[in-house]
């Protein structure tokens, strides 16, 4: 017998066997300790980090870089807009890293990030 919490679980487990969870944590883990490192008791009251579901479906995610080491460090725009489902856009403009992405691509875009920030 399956109680509830089991059965989500259970369904969920077979419906989505293509995600690659630990990459998504890996990404997230990583942006949480950029977005930690850069809280120095005044940034985080003015800057940060902003994701957001998008209506096609999709992500947005955006990441202020005024007063971090990647403020003018200059970023080539990269997408891949070929999938219908798995697409992503990344620039930055008006001080902000930009990523729009297909709703299993977060990971990929914070993994853009991430490739930019430790180069």
């Amino acid at each position: 017998f399956l109680c509830p919490q089991r059965m989500r679980r259970y369904f969920w487990t077979r419906r989505h066997k293509s995600v690659n969870l630990p990459d998504m944590a890996d990404e997230l883990t990583w942006l949480q300790e950029w977005y930690a490192a850069n809280c120095d008791g005044d940034w985080e009251h003015t800057y940060g980090i902003t994701i957001e579901s998008l209506d096609n479906p999709g992500w947005k995610i955006e990441i202020d870089l005024t007063d971090t080491s990647l403020a003018d460090r200059p970023f080539v725009s990269q997408s891949n807009l070929a999938g219908s489902s798995s697409w992503w856009d990344c620039k930055v403009e008006g001080g902000k890293f930009r990523g729009f992405c297909g709703p299993r691509d977060i990971g990929l875009v914070v993994g853009v990030f991430r490739t930019w920030a430790a180069s």
